[in-house]
């Protein structure tokens, strides 16, 4: 099983289809708890205490803000997550992000999620659309908008540059795909033994990921009970299940 963050619901499933990964199961927890960092340790502990039957559960977040309290959860459980401090770091790869933000510290990052979404999450949410002359205090310091894509859409690309716009800064778009979130939910799945390079990914052809009716650096950690329903790792046997159960939001 999976545990991912909502806003990574259409990715996830879109890396399971693309590599043909029927015995892995994803749920995803409300993308708004990002707006509250320190409830995702919580929200994920709670998820994880109520898991059993799997042979493997890896959580689909980054650090996000939890200021290193969500891997003190996972250590507990002896459960993986993705590698980096966000999204943004493990659908670029850690090293080319760092590069990147070393390049213009004053960069806002979107990826697919944040541009379909920009106008809820960014400008309403941030009060933009009752209050514009706040933008200058909320982005003044911002140089550019780096839009960081998943697949290869046009649509989703000048939904991504009218974000820039609106926010009076330059625009770069960069082809990055899903990252370490595809690689790693491949080695999860087949385990090191059996794993190549995964399959070219959709990004690069522009196929648009499957609908949805509803609404992830860890290194390797040792599996244990340690009183909780998980069973320990086993690379074989993986129970043969996919769907995914939004818990709270919708798209």
């Amino acid at each position: 099983m999976v545990i991912g963050c909502g806003a990574l619901a259409r990715e996830l499933l879109d890396v399971v289809a693309l590599n043909g990964l029927p015995n892995i199961r994803v749920e995803c927890l409300p993308a708004i708890l990002h707006n509250r960092p320190e409830k995702i340790p919580g929200a994920v502990r709670e998820r994880l205490e109520s898991a059993s039957g799997y042979d493997e559960v890896f959580v689909a977040y980054g650090d996000c803000g939890t200021g290193g309290r969500l891997d003190v959860v996972l250590e507990e459980f002896g459960v993986e997550r993705l590698p980096g401090a966000h999204c943004y770091q493990f659908f670029a790869g850690l090293d080319t992000f760092d590069a990147m933000h070393e390049d213009e510290p004053g960069t806002l990052y979107l990826t697919d999620y944040l541009a379909r979404h920009f106008d809820r999450l960014v400008w309403q949410g941030l009060g933009l659309d009752r209050h514009p002359e706040l933008l200058a205090d909320y982005f003044g310091n911002y140089v550019r908008v780096v839009y960081l894509a998943q697949i290869d859409d046009p649509s989703m690309t000048e939904q991504a540059r009218a974000a820039a716009d609106r926010l009076g800064l330059a625009f770069e778009r960069r082809l990055v795909g899903y990252g370490e979130l595809e690689r790693e939910l491949v080695r999860v799945s087949v385990g090191p033994s059996q794993q190549g390079e995964p399959p070219t990914s959709r990004a690069a052809h522009g196929t648009p990921p499957p609908t949805l009716a509803s609404f992830a650096g860890g290194g390797n950690r040792p599996t244990a009970e340690r009183g909780s329903p998980l069973r320990p790792v086993l690379r074989t046997g993986h129970v043969p299940q996919r769907s995914l159960r939004s818990l709270g939001e919708e798209t």
